[in-house]
């Protein structure tokens, strides 16, 4: 992967007709939101998804990393493979605290 320099942007955020369309539906972010954490300095897939949370729902990126990382793409003018891979993580779920205390171990036999 190259290494990204940051710039500010020398032209202002242009909207487009299909701004609103739904990418990533578990966490219903747009392209529009896409387009605009690009132009204000996300650079990675990482930088989008952890800013966005694209890729954090249900489904963990499986219906939308690959329209996200091509929408990061387009805008910034290189190829997906530049971008990088999103890095994946297990999901975390809530744990109620009765469980843990099932576990009490009796400090006689340990």
């Amino acid at each position: 992967m190259s290494k990204m320099i940051r710039t500010a942007p020398t032209t202002a955020f242009q909207e487009m007709p299909d701004d609103n369309m739904i990418i990533c539906r578990c966490e219903e972010i747009t392209k529009g939101e896409i387009r605009r954490a690009v132009y204000d300095g996300f650079r990675t897939t990482n930088e989008v998804k952890r800013w966005l949370r694209c890729g954090m729902g249900l489904c963990q990126g499986q219906t939308c990393q690959r329209n996200f990382q091509n929408i990061i793409a387009r805008e910034l003018g290189i190829p997906v493979a530049e971008l990088g891979i999103i890095t994946g993580r297990c999901p975390v779920r809530p744990v109620e605290i009765q469980t843990f205390a099932d576990e009490v171990v009796n400090a006689e036999e340990a």
